[in-house]
């Protein structure tokens, strides 16, 4: 039983208990009058669009949840090549919405999207198949990673915007880790050579360890393993593997080949 393992109904409480304290965190980043104006660290973007953009992805997650439970028909999902240029359209839509209003609108959202994972029982968590509007279908708990993704990184985003120094908190980022892997799998740029080859990417954390990666004609896999015999190794701690595969930093050691890390760092867009 592991209680930091999202993907299992024991680590259910545990990452529903942090989305709550990164929610929190947001919350408290964005009230005060004179932030909802100040930049982020995504390009373009102040509070207020940070803001908007999780009430869009967050009502989005309602309508995926009612499909999945015979509400309606999902469609095709958009891809994530696409996702950059839709969600900035669907934030600045919100921009002419008070403060206030969009903020309680937030908060709102997120104790209904609390009470939808809250709600969920041990066979649905991992058994209850919900079309996301980008990536197709997933199983239930990705949702709440979805939702740990959208607070953690964006609250990061917001105090990067104010030049202090600061860091990604470390319970999040440990659960975020395996998402990290299922992310670059799902990033691979279009028309990357992918002539075969191997790396290995060490994590910290409790969520990390040692994992063998191959890149083929087929993508990217991953599993645990020794790194033994591999042109080359990325060691990362948890926020630092979080943040480079969104994009929010080129971070990592490198030990051994610099070209084979390159490439691999090099194979994904960014969101």
């Amino acid at each position: 039983m592991n209680e930091w393992d999202a993907t299992s109904y024991a680590g259910k409480d545990t990452i529903l208990r942090v989305v709550r304290e990164e929610a929190e965190r947001l919350f408290a980043l964005a009230e005060p009058e004179e932030a909802w104006e100040a930049p982020t660290a995504c390009t373009g973007w102040t509070t207020r669009d940070v803001v908007a953009h999780i009430v869009d992805t967050t009502e989005g997650y309602f309508a995926a949840f009612d499909a999945a439970r015979g509400g309606g028909d999902p469609g095709t999902a958009y891809g994530l090549a696409g996702m950059g240029d839709r969600v900035n359209a669907q934030a600045l839509a919100l921009r002419g919405v008070p403060q206030k209003e969009l903020l309680d609108r937030l908060k709102a959202d997120f104790e209904r999207m609390q009470t939808i994972l809250r709600r969920l029982g041990e066979d649905e968590w991992a058994g209850l198949t919900v079309p996301h509007f980008y990536m197709g279908p997933l199983p239930a708990y990705f949702y709440a990673a979805g939702q740990l993704m959208d607070y953690a990184v964006h609250s990061w985003d917001v105090r990067q915007g104010s030049g202090r120094a600061h860091g990604l908190p470390g319970e999040a980022a440990d659960l975020l880790v395996p998402f990290m892997f299922v992310l670059w799998q799902s990033t691979i740029r279009q028309g990357a050579d992918l002539t075969p080859f191997e790396i290995g990417i060490r994590v910290g954390g409790v969520n990390g360890g040692d994992f063998r990666v191959s890149v083929g004609a087929r993508g990217m896999t991953y599993e645990p393993g020794g790194l033994e015999g591999l042109p080359a190794v990325i060691e990362f701690d948890a926020g630092s593997m979080v943040l480079t595969t969104f994009g929010r930093s080129n971070s990592g050691t490198v030990r051994g080949d610099l070209r084979v890390a390159d490439r691999y760092l090099n194979l994904f867009f960014r969101i």
